[in-house]
C-alpha cells in the first residue's frame, strides 16, 4: 500500500509539472474520447488527462490485468485521490485521499545522501 501511495504521489508531482508546463505554452491536455472513462490495457498508462474546463486531472494506471488505479489530482484544492477499479466488475474503490498542500511544503523527506543542500553547497564551492 506505501508503494501505491508513494507511486500516486510521484505520479501526482509530474502531473503538476507537466500542467505548470502545458500552462505556460499555452497548451492543455485534451480528452481524446470524451467518454469520461480511462482506458483499459496498455494505453492505460497514457499521459494525465484533464477535461477542457475542467480542474480535475485524472492519471490511470494500469495494475495488472484486473485492476486499474485511477489518481484524480484537484489542483486549486491540492488535494489526491487514488481509486482502484476492477475491470469485471466496474466497482470502484476509494483506496486513499489526502490535502498535499503541506506535503509540498517540504524540502527533504525519507532521501539519502547526497541531500539538495549538500548537492548546492558542493556546486557553490566551484
Amino acid at each position: 500500500m506505501k508503494r501505491i501511495i508513494l507511486g500516486a504521489l510521484v505520479c501526482v508531482g509530474l502531473v503538476m509539472a507537466a500542467v505548470a508546463v502545458a500552462q505556460q505554452r499555452g497548451e492543455g491536455f485534451g480528452v481524446g474520447s470524451g467518454s469520461g472513462f480511462a482506458p483499459r490495457g496498455p494505453a492505460a498508462t497514457a499521459a494525465p488527462m484533464a477535461a477542457t474546463g475542467s480542474e480535475l486531472i485524472v492519471a490511470p494506471m494500469a495494475l495488472g490485468e484486473k485492476t486499474q488505479m485511477l489518481t484524480v489530482v484537484d489542483p486549486r484544492h491540492r488535494v489526491v485521490c487514488v481509486y482502484h477499479i476492477d475491470a469485471a466488475t466496474g466497482k470502484i474503490a476509494l483506496k486513499s485521499a489526502r490535502n498535499i498542500q503541506w506535503d509540498l511544503q517540504i524540502n527533504n523527506f525519507n532521501n539519502e545522501a547526497p541531500l539538495p543542500q549538500q548537492i548546492q553547497s558542493m556546486s557553490d564551492q566551484r
